[in-house]
């Protein structure tokens, strides 16, 4: 088997769709001998900053040491990369191993009437708890794909939970409420178990705080148990901020990542770096927090792709995380003429998304679609929004063309919307010019 053939059996689960619940992955791994209960884990959710806040935390944990799996989706630049140790994606080789493994499982269940259909998401993520174990990592940080209760990774028991932000979306199978999405997402709480979250809306927050003292879980609040306080931007790239915490007051921290919502990011993640250090008996160091912090990487998250023209990438896949993008456009490129070249998925609120671009001052926003399952139907009349600022291109690599030959050093072009969009953008962006920022 190859690793192409390996990947395309993989995605031929993706008929059987997004299916809630744990049966299923439950099954397979006890076909497997239960790696999950071998493994020592980290598990992360919430709406945005989930992706983000496992680079930092990975970042932190590798500086103190630690060897590090993670788990995470969707992928930007290769399948590959959702499972990872240290920064390095599985390879090919055992890639194709652990589906030569699990194939026969996944038949076997196959023939269960109970239990029809396991979903490719839950091959993966059974498949990623095997590969740690297997590689014997001291930690692995599993990001919830989607909600938390009935996510195929809640199959875990881990030793620190985090819920980053709680927002509007996948309301579909969530619920179309703030709380209702919060009790999905503190369904990743375990009894005993330390929870860390984020900046967190009240409504949501009494949720989760109940979830958390039904299951006697010490909860740290960012702002009560932990501070993060925000400074500036950096001169050259990111933001700057200080943590704080019962170890005391760090100055002058610094993201890689752009945004101000991204100090809030990291600051979930020290403190789960402080709550490890503590269960683990390792020292907690300003030092190795700073170094860390450097050398987070996230694709697709404020990224620069160029800098002459200035090229954005920023998977800002639903409304929550919208409407931190243009805050950070308003606040830290007000000097520039800026496009959007923009794509998402139709089970999004695309008015709602458009509207917030539209936000951003003088900005001329090209809506476009791609080759994807519910990708946007450019005949559903969003440009009726703004006929002047909002131009639909049916083909985005001909706009993306177009818009870069006629950039000068004034302009920045901003790509966004679906992370599958942006990351097809990205691929031909790099592939034509590389990163030169």
């Amino acid at each position: 088997m190859t690793s192409e053939e390996a990947t395309a059996w993989i995605h031929s689960r993706l008929t059987f769709g997004q299916r809630p619940g744990l049966m299923r992955v439950e099954a397979l791994l006890k076909r497997m001998g239960n790696p999950e209960k071998k493994v020592t884990m980290i598990h992360i959710a919430g709406t945005n900053g989930k992706g983000s806040t496992v680079s930092y935390l990975r970042s932190l944990l590798e500086e103190a040491g630690q060897q590090v799996g993670t788990f995470t989706s969707p992928h930007i630049e290769a399948f590959n990369e959702r499972i990872e140790i240290n920064g390095q994606f599985i390879s090919d080789e055992d890639l194709v191993a652990w589906v030569e493994k699990i194939q026969p499982l996944v038949a076997e269940i196959d023939r269960d009437e109970t239990l029809t259909g396991i979903t490719q998401f839950e091959i993966i993520t059974a498949m990623a708890l095997g590969y740690f174990e297997e590689k014997k990592v001291d930690v692995a940080i599993i990001e919830v794909g989607l909600g938390g209760l009935l996510d195929s990774t809640n199959v875990i028991s881990p030793i620190l939970t985090a819920i980053t932000t709680i927002g509007m979306d996948h309301m579909d199978v969530l619920g179309d409420t703030i709380e209702a999405i919060a009790a999905h997402k503190a369904g990743i709480i375990k009894p005993q178990t330390p929870l860390v979250t984020g900046n967190i809306v009240e409504s949501a927050l009494s949720v989760i705080d109940l979830k958390a003292a039904e299951a006697q879980a010490p909860a740290y609040h960012a702002g009560q148990e932990y501070r993060v306080t925000y400074r500036h931007p950096d001169e050259e790239w990111g933001e700057l901020f200080d943590f704080e915490n019962e170890h005391g007051k760090i100055k002058g921290l610094k993201t890689p990542m752009l945004g101000r919502h991204q100090p809030e990011n990291a600051g979930v993640a020290i403190q789960l770096y402080s709550l490890y250090c503590d269960l683990r008996q390792l020292p907690f160091s300003a030092k190795e927090i700073r170094n860390g912090l450097r050398k987070a990487y996230w694709p697709a998250r404020m990224e620069r792709i160029s800098s002459e023209p200035l090229v954005i990438i920023d998977g800002a896949h639903n409304v929550h995380a919208m409407a931190r993008l243009v805050d950070t456009m308003k606040e830290e490129f007000s000097d520039y003429r800026i496009h959007v070249l923009f794509s998402a998925l139709e089970t999004k609120n695309v008015n709602e998304m458009l509207q917030q671009l539209l936000a951003i001052p003088q900005a001329e926003i090209y809506l476009t679609t791609f080759d994807f399952p519910k990708a946007l139907h450019l005949a559903d009349g969003y440009q009726e929004l703004d006929n002047k600022r909002i131009t639909t291109v049916s083909l985005w690599q001909f706009g993306l063309a177009e818009l870069l030959e006629k950039m000068t050093n004034e302009d920045l072009l901003l790509v966004t919307g679906s992370l599958y969009f942006v990351s097809e953008v990205r691929e031909l962006l790099l592939a034509i010019g590389g990163r030169n920022g």
